[in-house]
């Protein structure tokens, strides 16, 4: 790894692909001083990071080569190896920092393939939209290379100040990305679900919207750390909801969804999960041992 001894704050990056969160990235590093060089398959894009200060590389070899840290930010896995495998030369020395999506298994794979070429390697997951990109509550998820986050975890935080290092494990960034992601729909498909029901009576999204805000700040939000110590005790008794009272109760909400000429295809693979569990006994236990079905599906 480069013993590169520039200050963090001068730390010169390279930012390779500008998709809209590769340009919040560079913008980021700008923004807060940093040299910073930019390549895109399509050069066009770099044009207006050009007009503000960054270096435009008219080949891959020339932006990896500019600085100790390069930023990688491509639409796919494959991307990137087609962009980064006939340069592996020029990655030598250097720190790669891939915020590319991916999956865990492609995020390890990428990690051997690094390890293979003696580049110094990390993978994160970005869990911002471009807008927050450089904010301090922006969270990015990294891991692999210790020494390499420890020495550059302050020009990373330009990027997000919540950035957080999980370990060398290089497939928990996108681990914890789709897990955080899965929350994200789920919430989503509820409130679509609930605002598509309460829409064939004439009540707008914006009418419901502080009764959906307080409800999931008031019992949803708070019940997370009872979940959250039920699931790794194992421990599921309850005196507060079984999966007995939300059988019923979500099967009015399909039956109500019916009668009110809404689609119920949001909700029923939950309502067929909880009608397993209650069919095999736990009836009496806590929504979080749904989790059980989950883990031993074919139990």
């Amino acid at each position: 790894m480069s013993t590169d001894t520039t200050s963090p704050a001068t730390t010169p990056v390279s930012v390779i692909g500008l998709g809209m969160m590769g340009t919040a990235l560079a913008e980021a590093f700008l923004g807060q001083g940093h040299p910073t060089t930019v390549w895109n398959r399509s050069p066009q894009k770099a044009e207006q990071l050009v007009t503000r200060g960054a270096t435009g590389a008219d080949t891959v070899g020339a932006a990896l080569t500019a600085g100790p840290l390069v930023v990688v930010c491509l639409s796919t896995d494959e991307a990137v190896h087609e962009v980064l495998d006939p340069e592996v030369e020029n990655l030598k020395d250097r720190v790669l920092v891939n915020l590319t999506s991916s999956t865990p298994e492609e995020a390890r794979a990428t990690a051997a393939w690094a390890e293979r070429h003696g580049i110094t390697y990390l993978d994160g997951a970005i869990m911002a939209t471009p807008p927050l990109v450089g904010q301090p509550q922006a969270l990015i998820f990294y891991g692999g290379s210790a020494p390499a986050f420890e020495d550059h975890q302050e020009t990373l935080r330009v990027l997000g100040g919540a950035a957080t290092y999980l370990g060398d494990d290089t497939g928990l960034p996108s681990l914890y990305d789709v897990a955080l992601l899965g929350i994200l729909w789920s919430t989503v498909a509820g409130n679509i679900q609930a605002l598509a029901l309460l829409g064939t009576e004439g009540v707008t999204a914006e009418a419901f919207l502080p009764y959906a805000t307080a409800w999931l700040n008031h019992v949803a939000v708070p019940y997370l750390p009872r979940l959250a110590e039920e699931v790794d005790r194992q421990d599921y008794a309850t005196d507060v909801s079984t999966l007995n009272v939300n059988k019923e109760a979500i099967a009015h909400l399909v039956s109500a969804s019916r009668s009110q000429g809404v689609s119920p295809d949001l909700v029923l693979p939950f309502q067929a999960l909880i009608e397993r569990r209650v069919a095999r006994g736990h009836g009496s236990d806590s929504l979080s041992s749904l989790i059980e079905e989950l883990r031993k599906p074919s139990a």
